[in-house]
Formats: structure tokens, sequence, C-alpha cells
């Protein structure tokens, strides 16, 4: 299986994972703040699947929409937000940061309770008000 690349903007951050992994749209609040405002496009790698492989991101741990921690990893030189990690064995990987992100599509929304009125909603996918449970 071929590894699936990405990095920072300004190059100073590369990852590399692989495997199959399921891709979401996630409304949290937590994800606009990261986002800038809008909802973020995440690959849910199995941690192990997933490692950098230049550089030291930094990274930010609080309680999300869960209660869970989450811990938000991005460039500390560009600020390009990388990926986050999660109370489950995943890394939830920001589908803008791989260097070809057009293959992937999202298979569901998640956390749309808290999506703002100008996020759009793909309404031929499945979408959960919170996590799916399962």
């Amino acid at each position: 299986m071929s590894k699936i690349t990405g990095g920072c903007l300004c190059g100073e951050i590369r990852y590399e994972m692989e495997g199959v992994f399921n891709v979401a749209v996630c409304h949290c609040r937590e994800c606009q703040y990261a986002s800038g405002g809008g909802p973020n496009y995440i690959a849910l790698v199995p941690a192990p699947a997933f490692a950098f492989t230049k550089g030291e991101p930094r990274r930010y741990t609080r309680p999300g929409g869960s209660g869970q921690a989450v811990t938000r990893i991005f460039c500390a030189d560009c600020g390009t937000p990388l990926a986050s990690e999660i109370a489950m064995p995943v890394v939830a990987v920001k589908l803008g940061g791989l260097d070809d992100p057009a293959p992937y599509k999202a298979g569901v929304s998640i956390w749309t309770c808290e999506a703002q009125p100008w996020h759009p909603i793909d309404t031929a996918a499945p979408a959960f008000p919170k996590n799916p449970s399962g």
C-alpha cells in the first residue's frame, strides 16, 4: 500500500500515513476555531499508521465538546493546522495538508449540532449531531 504524504505550508513539518481510513467533516466549535470559521475535513487514521517525518510540530491540549482531551497539532512557524489527537487511538488528519487532497470525499458529517447556519452539510451522506456511536 502506498504512503500518503503531507505537511505544512512552509515545509518545516512533513508527515506520512498509510492504510484505509474514513473521511469526515467535523462542524464542532473547536474545529471552527482551528479552521478560521468553517468545518474541518479530516481523515480518521489509526495512530500507528501516522508519523511525522520532518520537524517537530507544536501541540495544544484542551477538552473538546465531548469532554475528552483533544490535542491540536500545528506548525509553530507558519501556523498550519495539521492534525488532532483524540481520545480514540486515531489521529484526525486535516485533509488540506495532504500533498494531494483531491481524491478524498467525506463520508459523514459530525458535530452538526454546532454547525453554523452557513456551513454546508452534504445531505447525501450520514450526519450526526455529535460523534456517531459504535
